[in-house]
């Protein structure tokens, strides 16, 4: 019997994987009203009906940040070039360091282009460990031995009703799956 679920399984998942669109996380992203690098209020509904991309993040950290932020400057350039539309998303996991000033010098560092990029912050570390949790199924903690925050390296790719549809390692982005997957959600 377990043997004929795990074929049926792999068989679904063949099917899934030819259908042209990314496989459905299905989390729904939980309202919510943010604080731009411009000092601007960002909502969950400025971005519905559009693709977006999400990431955390924060400024000070000295192990993936920079390699995650890095990737996420990459696909932006990727997207650009291959003419595809999304909106870029990097949530703050230390908000009380990270005010719209700190997020802008930071990702100004890796040329970011905020016409497509908002760096969101503006909310108590709780308000966004709960909305980790809830929206993105993943932990954000702080170290108890330093000042660092743990935090999930995922990109998650969001369609234009504000669903999480699909997550890829922030560390070694598959580019080209993800800008296929976001032309397919684009249509």
């Amino acid at each position: 019997m377990n043997k004929v679920l795990i074929i049926l399984f792999g068989f679904l998942l063949t099917v899934g994987a030819g259908s042209g669109k990314p496989a459905s996380l299905n989390y729904k992203v939980e309202p919510f009203q943010f604080t731009d690098q411009e000092g601007k209020p960002v909502a969950l509904d400025d971005l519905k009906g559009k693709v977006w991309v999400a990431q955390f993040i924060f400024t000070h950290c000295t192990t993936v940040c920079p390699t995650l932020t890095s990737n996420m400057a990459e696909l932006q350039k990727k997207l650009k070039d291959k003419g595809a539309a999304a909106e870029l998303v990097s949530f703050s996991v230390d908000p009380d360091k990270d005010t719209p000033e700190a997020m802008k010098a930071y990702l100004s560092k890796f040329q970011a282009d905020f016409s497509h990029w908002r760096a969101l912050t503006g909310y108590s570390f709780n308000d966004i460990r709960a909305f980790a949790r809830q929206s993105f199924k993943i932990a954000v903690e702080k170290d108890a031995s330093s000042d660092q925050v743990i935090h999930g390296t995922s990109f998650f790719l969001v369609d234009k009703s504000g669903t999480v549809v699909a997550d890829y390692d922030g560390e070694e982005p598959p580019y080209d799956q993800m800008i296929r997957d976001i032309k397919a959600l684009a249509k």
